[in-house]
This record gives structure tokens, sequence and C-alpha cells, in this order.
């Protein structure tokens, strides 16, 4: 049994006065921050399905109507994922694809579609690693380009590994966050963000700097911002933080481009997504921002050489190549080839050798005894004024 925590806290606003929904889209300050404005000059994820692997997702709430696929729900069989107990997978899923208007949460993505799987139940814990394991191939199966999992635990699942292994093979990009300081009484990025492969996220403050209660290490993959965020829930909106909220936001950067390039594969879209991060901290990637703050612009802009495999799921050679070799015409030739021998460069090499260590570092997984953590859920804090 893993005994897991959601990643996630709900706190209540300071002050007494209400707030509605046309007061909400004013306080998304990760809008500009990512510059998502000028990534809907090129896309906002038009027929992308992004699974939100979850607490479920309220249907009915104005953000989200017409935007809510038919799912299924894992903890009380027969549902199809349109309730949410909790509010949990109802704000990621507005962080993603809330409408495009004046009023409530818009989405990164709004545009895209999404795909409600519950497997969190309403504790907002997952019980076993094997029922989100189900909930990612049964997304898988049904059409999910993208899959979002804002939840995680201190101990690793083979069933889980397998589920994301099948997710790869069926071309889907899958994102995970990285956990947050106290939650799950560890300090590594939580499973499954750090299975190899996984697009791991860590947290941003709202002067866009390292969140100090977001996880990191080397499995770090890109940064978002994580506090001070409007979320919807059912009947309203709270404010949220937590690494929870910065994963959907890569998950909707991700859809972005999916809709931009529809033929392009998982590979080249999660190697989009760090190529043209941000960097933030030490120069190069570290073990707080990854490869930096994941930029949708960048992604949908800049030029990025393509590769034939996820550049985060690989064992790197032994030895990391001179900073002689990198500067050569035949390092030069490889990474700005589109050789199936390129990837390897592409993904690291390109980036100064750093992650080398690190991924080797990220393929040991976790083997450790869970928390039994459970998190509060305040009361409703905001109404909805539509």
């Amino acid at each position: 049994m893993i005994g897991v925590a959601l990643s996630v806290a709900m706190v209540p606003l300071v002050g007494p006065a209400p707030a509605y929904a046309d007061e909400v889209r004013n306080q998304q300050w990760h809008l500009s921050h990512l510059r998502v404005d000028a990534a809907w000059q090129h896309s906002t994820g038009e027929d992308t399905v992004v699974a939100v692997i979850d607490s479920g997702v309220d249907s009915d709430h104005p953000d989200l109507r017409g935007k809510v696929l038919p799912g299924i729900d894992l903890v009380d069989e027969g549902g199809d994922g349109h309730t949410d107990e909790v509010g949990h997978g109802t704000g990621v899923a507005a962080l993603i694809a809330g409408h495009d208007d004046p009023a409530g949460v818009v989405g990164i993505a709004p545009g895209a579609k999404i795909l409600p799987v519950r497997v969190l139940d309403q504790d907002n814990r997952y019980d076993d690693g094997s029922t989100v394991a189900k909930g990612l191939r049964w997304a898988v199966d049904h059409g999910a380009r993208v899959a979002n999992l804002s939840l995680g635990s201190a101990k690793h699942s083979a069933d889980l590994a397998d589920a994301i292994q099948y997710a790869y093979d069926h071309d889907v990009v899958v994102v995970a966050c990285g956990g947050n300081v106290g939650v799950e009484k560890t300090d590594e990025i939580w499973y499954p963000a750090s299975e190899p492969g996984v697009i791991a996220v860590t947290g941003l403050d709202q002067e866009g700097r390292f969140w100090k209660s977001s996880l990191h290490g080397p499995q770090s993959v890109v940064s978002a911002p994580a506090v001070k965020l409007v979320g919807a829930r059912p009947g309203g909106y709270w404010k949220v933080q937590g690494t929870s909220f910065a994963a959907p936001m890569v998950s909707a950067a991700a859809a972005l481009v999916r809709s931009h390039w529809p033929d392009m594969s998982a590979a080249n879209v999660v190697n989009r997504l760090i190529r043209t991060a941000r960097d933030k901290g030490p120069e190069g990637r570290d073990d707080r921002y990854g490869f930096g703050v994941v930029d949708p612009v960048g992604a949908l802009t800049n030029p990025v050489a393509s590769v034939r495999k996820n550049p985060l799921d690989i064992t790197p050679p032994s030895r990391p190549p001179s900073a002689e070799w990198r500067s050569s015409p035949a390092a030069k030739q490889i990474v700005e080839s589109d050789d199936s021998s390129a990837w390897w460069w592409i993904g690291f090499g390109g980036l100064g050798g750093v992650a080398v260590t690190v991924t080797a570092a990220a393929v040991l997984r976790r083997r450790r005894e869970p928390a039994t953590t459970t998190i509060p859920v305040p009361p409703t804090i905001w109404t909805s004024g539509r």
C-alpha cells in the first residue's frame, strides 16, 4: 500500500470581502509571467486532449462547461470523473483549459479539452500506485496526448512505472509535480515525477524566484509559478499554492505545442520545453529550476533541433564529452542533425553536458516507506459570480 498525500495546499484569502469571477482574471499573475497572450498568437491548444489524473473535475463549473470529455472514476465505480469532492482536479483543469473570457480562471491552453480520470478519494489520497497506473493507461487508450499527474508519493510504484512506459510507447507527454516540503516527509522529489522521462515540475514564487517549499533535486526538469494562484473549485474559487498547480502550467504548454504541430512526437515536445526554458539560477541545468522556467512562447517560436527519443528518458554515457569536443565542428554537426544518433547530444550535450550525472541519479528509483499525512481541505472561500 502506498500512503500518498496530494501535493496541494489550498488556503483561505486574507480579509473578509468576497471575491467573484470578474476579479479572478486580474489575479492570475502567472499569465503575464509566462507571456501567455503572446503564446496565444501561435496556439491555444485547440483539439488537444489533456488527461487530468486527479480528484475528478467539476464539469459544471462556469470556467469548464463544454471543456470536459467523458472520463472515468476509479474511486467510486461507475462514475465518469465529472464530480470533484475536494476541488483539486477542478483547479488543475481550469489552469490548463479554462475558458478564455474576461471572467473566471482562464487556462494557458483554453482551446484544449480535459479528460478527467479520478484516482484521488475524498481525503485527497490514493492508497495504491496501481490505481494511478490504471488511470494513466485508460487516459492513453482514450485519446490523451498529455497527461497531468498533480500527485505523488515518496515510494516508487512498479505498476506506475510500467504505465508511464506505456504512455511513452503511445506518444503521450507525461508531466508530474515535484512535491511540497513537509507533505510526504521527504526531501526528495516525489514519485512519479522522479521517474525518468517524466517532466518533473518545481515551483516559483510571485517574484519568479524558486519557491522555498518546493521539493527539488537532480530530477527537476522545469519550473513554473506555484504560489498566490487563483483556483477554480466546485461552487466558486479559492487561493491555491503548491507544485500541484505549477505542473498543469507545463502540461498546458505541452498542449500548445502539440496543437501547433499535431504530428510532432512526444519526445520532440519534451525537447522543445526543456530547450526553450528560460534559464534561472546557476547557468545551465540546476536542481531547483531544472532547465529553467517553462516558456510557452519560446517553445512555439524558437528553432530547436529534432530528436528521436525523449531526452529525459536516457541512461547517459559513463563519461561526459570534453569542453573541447563540445565546441568542435563534429559536435556542432551532430547537434544540428536529425539523425537518430543525435538525440543524446541534443538533449544534454547541447546544454553543456551538465545533465549527465543528473540523469544517472534520476534513473535510481526511490523505495521508501510512505508517510501518512492527510491534507485538510478548507471551506468554500469564493462563490461564482456567473
